[in-house]
């Protein structure tokens, strides 16, 4: 009798401190998330979370919701080819006051935003370019293929996603003939993004000669902390003279389109000293996933011959960042518009601070648009996604539905003589989680060129009214308004 009892009341104080233990952890955990210093919405969204789903919340905050800005998953400065790259952007940032530098107008008319990318980035401005664009991705993979096989020398190569079907083989065949021919060839694919790349094709690519790393490899997913801080970057860097970044991935679908039609996309050719840059943030990249081997060969830096004068700077962003060096330009350019911001992203989860200088813009008369994918990939993305739309059309933005197939691409322009295409979405994920690139341009031809096919996908969208969107279905009102709740963490 004394026993049972005594086992009873010895279980309720083991349940007590269990419970007492597990509120503990809770409160600590608050602690954390309110000292991240990130996004005040964010932060709140992640603390209900966490104290309204016992245990199950703790365990989400844990794989997707620490904030590894702060923690830095591995730092930069440890590589002793950044100091060179610290000492270029000292003399740069010496050199926009210089007269011969003033004089280029789209670089004076920017020298706000070139100012702010050398110091939250190290993002050199490049002068001598050739760029050329690639509406989708029959172009990219034709130019990327022709590339390669006129390699000579080195084949880098970064992916957010290498899908195993007819484009994937298709690259692994030709990077298999590569390194026989004596051309180095190194590869890094994202472990979560890539996961159709098995393990026994890694292993066929090492055997043949090729260099391959995962990043961050996840093997038990819902364990890991690092599942949410992706490496979503696109960058091909041909013998240190040709590079490509952009929105296109490595699957057919990029060419063969999907169930819901064509699949839009960009991408970037280019020659000249922005290839260097790319070259950087890919031997940054290396540095980190191949255990810190340096590649700091003058041969992977050769001087360019290009003689065009097309200004940019290549900005990378991530958790291995002081700041969030992307969403800062982006930010920065919508601010300073004068006449016209266009937009084109699959996913649009703003943060407060880039929807409030949209809507600041269109209300002081500028002309806004955005373009947005009728239908998405993620139902619930998708409604998050809408839920913006009704405070976007008070404020005089116009919103546009692209109705010929999936639109994935990633651009901004800003007037005459700003546009940045890459690999990262207008949404917070892009702006905070994961591991990105994009090319910041100031030169007016190629932003004229880019507007000229913004238009056009203008042309195959269907603008979204007022009424319209009034008279939608009282369903979908409430699906985006549940989304919205936790679109701060998606």
């Amino acid at each position: 009798m004394y026993g049972t009892w005594f086992a009873i009341i010895s279980l309720a104080n083991v349940k007590s401190v269990i419970a007492i233990l597990y509120v503990l952890i809770v409160l600590a955990t608050v602690v954390v998330i309110v000292n991240d210093r990130r996004d005040p919405v964010k932060a709140l969204s992640w603390i209900l979370v966490v104290t309204m789903l016992p245990v199950a919340g703790l365990i989400f905050y844990v794989v997707f919701g620490r904030n590894y800005r702060k923690e830095k998953i591995f730092n930069r400065k440890e590589i002793d080819d950044f100091k060179q790259i610290d000492r270029l952007c000292r003399v740069q940032l010496r050199d926009l006051v210089d007269p011969e530098i003033q004089h280029i107008e789209p670089i004076e008319a920017n020298k706000d935003i070139i100012t702010l990318l050398l110091n939250n980035n190290r993002a050199l401005l490049t002068v001598r370019n050739e760029v050329k664009i690639l509406a989708g991705g029959q172009e990219k993979f034709d130019a990327l293929f022709e590339a390669i096989r006129g390699a000579t020398s080195s084949i880098h190569l970064e992916y957010y996603i290498i899908e195993e079907d007819h484009i994937g083989r298709e690259l692994i065949a030709l990077l298999e003939q590569k390194a026989a021919e004596g051309v180095e060839v190194r590869l890094i694919y994202d472990d979560v993004g890539s996961w159709s790349l098995k393990r026994r094709d890694v292993r066929r690519l090492r055997r043949n000669g090729i260099r391959v790393y995962g990043f961050m490899p996840v093997v038990f997913p819902w364990l890991t902390s690092k599942l949410n801080n992706r490496n979503h970057r696109k960058i091909a860097v041909i013998d240190g003279r040709i590079g490509f970044t952009g929105g296109i991935n490595v699957a057919d679908r990029y060419i063969q389109g999907t169930s819901f039609g064509r699949w839009r996309d960009l991408h970037l050719r280019i020659e000249g000293d922005a290839v260097n840059m790319l070259q950087a943030i890919f031997m940054t990249d290396w540095y980190f996933v191949s255990g810190k081997e340096r590649l700091s060969d003058e041969k992977y830096f050769p001087k360019s011959r290009v003689q065009r004068r097309s200004p940019m700077q290549i900005a990378s962003s991530g958790p291995d960042s002081d700041w969030a060096s992307i969403m800062q330009a982006f930010f920065a350019a919508i601010s300073r518009a004068r006449r016209s911001i266009y937009i084109s992203t699959p996913y649009f989860l703003p943060n407060q601070a880039v929807l409030t200088a949209l809507k600041v813009a269109a209300l002081s008369g500028i002309d806004v648009r955005i373009i947005l994918p009728s239908r998405s990939d993620s139902k619930i993305v998708y409604w998050a996604t809408r839920s913006y739309i009704g405070e976007m059309l008070d404020a005089g933005i116009k919103v546009y539905f692209y109705c010929k197939g999936f639109n994935h691409t990633k651009l901004l322009i800003v007037d005459d003589n700003f546009c940045s295409v890459g690999s990262a979405n207008m949404d917070i994920r892009s702006f905070e989680d994961n591991f990105e690139v994009s090319a910041i341009m100031y030169d007016p031809r190629i932003t004229a060129e880019l507007r000229k096919l913004f238009l056009t996908d203008i042309e195959d969208s269907e603008r979204i009214t007022r009424g319209r969107w009034l008279d939608r279905p009282t369903i979908h009102a409430v699906y985006e308004s549940v989304a919205r709740l936790a679109s701060p963490l998606l």
